[in-house]
């Protein structure tokens, strides 16, 4: 109740504003996600089916806060990068955090069915949230750069280790004694001598995780005062006028009546266009230069 004896306790909560004019990469991370996979049978070492149902959450959450301009995604985590002037909840950290986390979480259970029409969500799942903050474009792109790379050693372990279980018959333990000390020559190796398999052929989703970027798309649409330009007009007497008299003999200094129907013409088109985003998902290389150059927007 406003205004009563018992208002003071809002005394005790603690501001919590994110710096400002910094970059914010919002994390989450499945919660004990080892035990959801076992008991609802995932696939291993990677279960199609799990990650893009990831990605959808991913993209549903970019597509409600449009501040959000790039996600990385691989296993059960995604991390999203915020727009630099964002005043998201005036850029409260504790309102950040758990609106998106449990936007994201509500997701992933609404599609669940979609992904896995014959498995039934036993559980509840659930996803724990952070916040970093970074100071220049550098450590965004050092920050992602390591998530990729995070998601190849994984991977690689992962790809190895399951091969030595379902097709090696060795148990967990043995397996993780076998690989104990290993490199990825070595795993690479292992992989395509013992088993046939290339890692480099591997789906790149597996290898490289997921991207969503928001791209723009600008469209364009008839103006009106084009179509009624367009239209023939009936003579008038100031057209008359202008018929009976001489041409007009031009100054060397005077500006050209052209160029400035031109610019007036480019000020109309430029207010007939309308730019939207929208969020694509590529499976591509963060660690580069290529990805960045190409996308400077994401960082301004």
């Amino acid at each position: 109740m406003a205004g009563s004896r018992f208002e003071y306790v809002k005394g005790f909560e603690l501001p919590d504003p994110l710096l400002p004019n910094t970059y914010i990469v919002f994390r989450l991370d499945g919660h004990s996600f080892h035990r959801l996979s076992d008991v609802h049978e995932f696939v291993k070492p990677n279960d199609e089916r799990a990650l893009k149902l990831m990605d959808h959450a991913a993209r549903e959450l970019m597509e409600e806060y449009t501040d959000i301009t790039l996600a990385f995604g691989e296993s059960d985590e995604f991390s999203f990068l915020l727009r630099r002037s964002t005043t998201l909840y005036k850029r409260r950290n504790s309102k950040i955090v758990t609106t998106l986390t449990s936007y994201f979480t509500s997701s992933y259970v609404l599609h669940w069915p979609e992904y896995f029409p014959d498995t039934p969500l036993r559980y509840p799942p659930s996803f724990d949230g952070r916040l970093v903050l970074y100071p220049s474009e550098k450590e965004v792109r050092d920050y992602f750069a390591w998530r990729q790379a995070d998601t190849h050693i994984n991977n690689m372990y992962n790809t190895v280790f399951w091969a030595l279980v379902q097709q090696g018959g060795q148990s967990t333990k043995e397996a993780h004694e076998t690989l104990r000390g290993t490199v990825s020559a070595q795993k690479n190796e292992m992989l395509f001598s013992r088993f046939g398999i290339n890692y480099n052929l591997l789906p790149e989703r597996y290898r490289k995780g997921s991207v969503l970027i928001r791209e723009q798309i600008v469209e364009s649409s008839p103006s009106k005062d084009t179509e009624a330009s367009a239209v023939p007009s009936t003579t008038t007497k100031s057209d008359v006028q202008v018929e009976s008299l001489p041409p007009p003999v031009p100054s060397a200094d005077a500006p050209d009546p052209g160029a400035h129907t031109t610019e007036v013409k480019k000020e109309k088109e430029s207010k007939k266009t309308r730019v939207r985003t929208h969020v694509v998902l590529q499976h591509c290389d963060l660690i580069g230069d290529a990805f960045w150059n190409e996308r400077e927007s994401l960082l301004a």
